[in-house]
């Protein structure tokens, strides 16, 4: 079909939007069920090794003793061992009584545990005597109560030590790991301004990288070019020189032969490089003409810039949502007396047990879903400064045209698409966890089928990402649903192959330049502000933070950089595909990319008067 960038608009995948919501009703509901059934509080309050919950009154639990208290005045989680949980497994091993007090001091002895439950009140203390057959492990330490959560914690926090070996195995020297951390401690202000200056170093690169992409590209094919010329070079000067000053034996002859292949082939690849360097060199141009029109873009549309900030704000929500709707889920279900040790815990059984697997792939589908908002977003924003000829009638805010745009018309289109990522993403998961837990178990045929497989799936995700953004940009063009998007999209891409391997060879390789930039000028600057502190070793964990925080924001406003490039060649190549710049059918293109076309165009027309 005809591609007619925004005539008309209409909803789009309505189906999927009617499916995506029923599923996210479904994750409420799963939240709203760990409420109802006590999950939440058991979370939030605590609850004893009974399954009473603290600080209310409780039903009996059939078939459970001392469960059914009355625990009004007493709203605090007390562990009688509280090194002995095993959070792993998910396994309280320890005693856990509610008191209205947590031990200020040390109870070294029974005598001591005695004295405290006299503390908590005469329940308490039958409670406590009548489960010393558990024997508490002595001595108990110290403890205060934990905000919001309301659990005695120790105050040596060195029991839980345990739980931390698997981070600090690489120290193996206590004082070292002291040094690190007192580091960071002490460089806390310059790791915040560090991080600060990081952030806006990425937003100064994506309005000045169209001046320094068409440096950096041609210093890129020059390198790429007198690397292969001079490799070449010193493979015939050896063979030559072996010719002239070598032996006459078996191993030298052997060598110099070996010699001949080499140069041969360099020159063979250097031949094929010359000769794509000179057939590429147009489109090269019209890389570094794309890359100089999205900082355009970016100028004319700033709010585009704020795009990771909105971005990383909705998926901490929802993560922040997930994970405490997951937390409530390990609280919630039905009270199950643990054999080995006789304590109560709360395990969701029979088919309450898949809302687990239901929550975990909503985590995936709606983390997707806001990714790919994210894309139709910016490719709705980029197709409306496109296709407006008359720059100075765009929208006051095209971004928030953009939005509406979506929520109006395009949330089942982008539903849909996450779905598709999400069915590949799940399967290659389940591959990694299963490899992870077979390490070292299974045969090496085994190892290697299941490395190939989650290759494969990384790479079919991968291509069905960039045509997934393809596509929503080919929606914003024309309001079509996503198959048709897709299949238009994937039309266009196919008739512009080479230009779109030369834009991503070389888009990819400067837009990670401009983040090796960052990092470099943001470590470069802690260097000079951590210079103050003389113990070098203490620099090693503030440099890395900063360095790993400034790859990340480069990494965030550099991809939404790639997609309005990505959006932009699209917009151009339909353009160019159905406009000649004839009365009627002029082109909307931006003045840098029509002189690019242009000379291409002069190039065809050169060669067919030539033929």
């Amino acid at each position: 079909p005809e591609w007619r960038p925004l005539e008309d608009r209409s909803c789009t995948d309505l189906p999927w939007f009617l499916l995506f919501t029923v599923f996210c009703v479904g994750m409420g509901s799963i939240c709203g069920f760990s409420i109802v059934t006590g999950g939440a509080a058991r979370l939030v309050f605590g609850y004893d090794s009974y399954g009473n919950t603290c600080g209310q009154r409780n039903e009996p639990i059939e078939g459970i003793r001392l469960s059914g208290l009355d625990h009004t005045d007493r709203k605090f989680v007390f562990f009688l061992d509280p090194c002995n949980i095993d959070i792993v497994q998910r396994k309280i091993r320890s005693l856990a009584l509610c008191v209205s007090l947590c031990p200020s001091e040390e109870l070294a002895t029974y005598q001591d545990l005695k004295r405290f439950a006299m503390l908590n009140g005469e329940s308490a203390s039958r409670d406590i005597i009548t489960s010393f057959s558990k024997c508490p492990k002595l001595p108990v330490p110290p403890s205060k109560p934990l905000p919001v959560f309301n659990r005695c914690t120790p105050l040596d926090i060195s029991c839980y030590a345990k739980f931390a070996e698997a981070v600090v195995t690489f120290v193996g020297d206590n004082s070292v790991l002291h040094r690190l951390v007192a580091g960071v401690a002490a460089s806390k202000e310059i790791i915040i301004g560090l991080c600060v200056l990081a952030l806006g170093l990425s937003m100064i690169l994506m309005v000045i990288i169209r001046y320094i992409s068409a440096v950096l590209v041609w210093i890129l094919t020059s390198l790429v070019v007198l690397g292969s010329l001079a490799g070449t070079s010193v493979l015939w000067w050896l063979y030559i020189d072996h010719r002239l000053y070598g032996n006459a034996t078996v191993a030298i002859a052997d060598s110099g032969q070996a010699l001949l292949v080499y140069a041969a082939a360099a020159t063979v690849f250097t031949m094929i490089l010359l000769l794509l360097m000179l057939f590429m060199r147009k489109r090269v141009a019209l890389t570094v003409a794309l890359f100089a029109v999205a900082g355009k873009v970016f100028v004319q549309l700033p709010l585009l810039s704020l795009q990771p900030f909105v971005t990383f704000t909705a998926l901490l929500l929802f993560w922040s949502y997930w994970a405490l709707t997951l937390l409530f889920l390990g609280t919630s279900g039905n009270p199950v007396q643990n054999e080995e040790t006789g304590l109560t815990e709360f395990r969701l059984t029979g088919p309450l047990q898949y809302l687990t697997w239901y929550h975990a792939v909503g985590l995936v589908w709606i983390t997707e879903f806001i990714l790919a908002c994210q894309q139709m977003t910016v490719a709705g924003a980029v197709v409306t400064y496109y296709f407006t000829r008359d720059k100075n009638r765009l929208p006051v805010t095209p971004i928030l045209s953009s939005v509406l745009r979506l929520v109006r018309y395009h949330l089942g289109t982008v539903a849909k698409g996450a779905f598709i990522i999400t069915l590949v993403k799940i399967p290659r998961l389940i591959l990694m966890y299963l490899h992870n837990q077979l390490k070292g178990k299974e045969n090496a045929c085994a190892r290697c089928l299941l490395k190939t497989c989650i290759c494969c799936l990384w790479c079919l995700e991968k291509c069905l990402n960039y045509l997934n953004q393809n596509a929503y940009a080919a929606t914003a063009i024309n309001s079509t649903s996503f198959c048709t998007s897709a299949r238009d999209a994937f039309v266009i891409l196919v008739e512009n192959a080479l230009r779109i391997a030369t834009i991503n060879a070389i888009g990819d390789f400067v837009l990670f330049l401009g983040k090796i930039l960052i990092v470099t000028a943001t470590a470069f600057a802690g260097v000079l502000l951590l210079n103050s502190q003389r113990d070098y070793a203490e620099w090693l964990l503030p440099l890395a933070i900063v360095c790993l925080f400034s790859f990340l924001a480069a990494h965030c406003f550099l991809s939404v950089f790639e997609i309005v490039v990505d959006v932009l060649f699209l917009c151009f190549a339909v353009d160019t595909k159905y406009n000649d710049g004839s009365p009627g059918n002029e082109f909307f293109m931006d003045k840098a990319l029509m002189v690019r076309h242009k000379h291409i165009y002069h190039i065809i027309y050169i060669i067919l008067y030539i033929i």
